[in-house]
């Protein structure tokens, strides 16, 4: 496959897959905050109706990736593998974990749904978007230090060009 085969071939491949989850978080109500949070309510009046989602996603999944993808040598839409490199549990990872954990359980809204809702055209869910956005520079600013958070891990020095 040449260059550009493989990056349309990747494109439609994303955006297919876009479609499937987004479709599979509307139809499964994942997109509803209250119902996120009432299974997120473990000691109050919990709602294990999302763990039955989460169960069949894995059973489908399981065999496909067991069968499927583990043995490929390469992706199919791209030339490489792409892995992270760093496989350390460090003080930026856990606050990181901890702030996005915070952020779901206090509103019900984790970023996949958020965007799959944006449809919806609701002003929550927008403003949701956009406040993820901004914090996604806000982190990307961080991580290439430009952006001093002492209380949230390290602070990396600054990239000299």
């Amino acid at each position: 496959m040449t260059e550009s085969t493989i990056r349309l071939y990747s494109i439609a491949v994303s955006m297919v897959s876009g479609l499937l989850f987004g479709a599979g978080m509307i139809i499964s109500n994942m997109t509803d905050p209250q119902l996120v949070l009432a299974f997120l309510d473990i000691g109050g009046h919990w709602d294990p109706s999302l763990a039955f989602v989460m169960a069949g996603a894995l059973l489908v999944y399981a065999p496909v990736y067991h069968f499927i993808i583990k043995p490929k040598q390469k992706p199919l839409a791209a030339q490489q593998f792409s892995l992270p490199t760093s496989t350390k549990v460090d003080s930026t990872l856990l606050s990181g974990a901890a702030i996005f954990g915070v952020g779901w359980g206090l509103v019900g809204i984790c970023p996949g749904p958020a965007i799959a809702s944006l449809g919806g055209g609701t002003n929550i869910m927008l403003g949701f978007v956009l406040s993820m956005l901004v914090g996604m520079i806000a982190a990307g600013q961080y991580l290439n230090g430009r952006l001093p958070l002492p209380f949230v891990g390290y602070r990396r020095s600054a990239v000299k060009s």
